[in-house]
This record gives structure tokens, C-alpha cells and sequence, in this order.
């Protein structure tokens, strides 16, 4: 479990990064918007990782 949460904060990680990349060089705005949506649900689902983590191990 440690690993997805690991793995998914890395995923989170790289597309703020290519979201920020993306706005900085004056790229698409609906690309940019794109990115922080999935930036957004990845963080949903690792927080439900890191939640359930929590919750099985107690």
C-alpha cells in the first residue's frame, strides 16, 4: 500500500510539474486547465489511499 501511495504522489507531482510547464511557456490554456483537473483527481485518489492505509492499519 506505502508503494501506490508513493507512486501517486510522484503522478500528482509530475502532472502539476507539466501543468506549471505548460502555463509557464505560454502553451494552451485549456491544456494547462486539462492537467489541474487530473492533478486534482489524482490527489482525490491518493488521498483515498493514504485514508484507507490509515483505516487498515489500526
Amino acid at each position: 500500500m506505502n508503494i501506490l501511495i508513493v507512486l501517486g504522489l510522484a503522478v500528482v507531482s509530475v502532472i502539476l510539474f507539466l501543468g506549471i510547464w505548460n502555463m509557464a511557456k505560454g502553451g494552451s490554456p485549456n491544456r494547462s486547465q486539462t492537467f489541474m483537473r487530473f492533478r486534482v483527481l489524482a490527489q482525490f485518489l491518493v488521498l483515498i489511499l493514504v485514508m484507507g492505509a490509515l483505516y487498515f492499519s489500526s
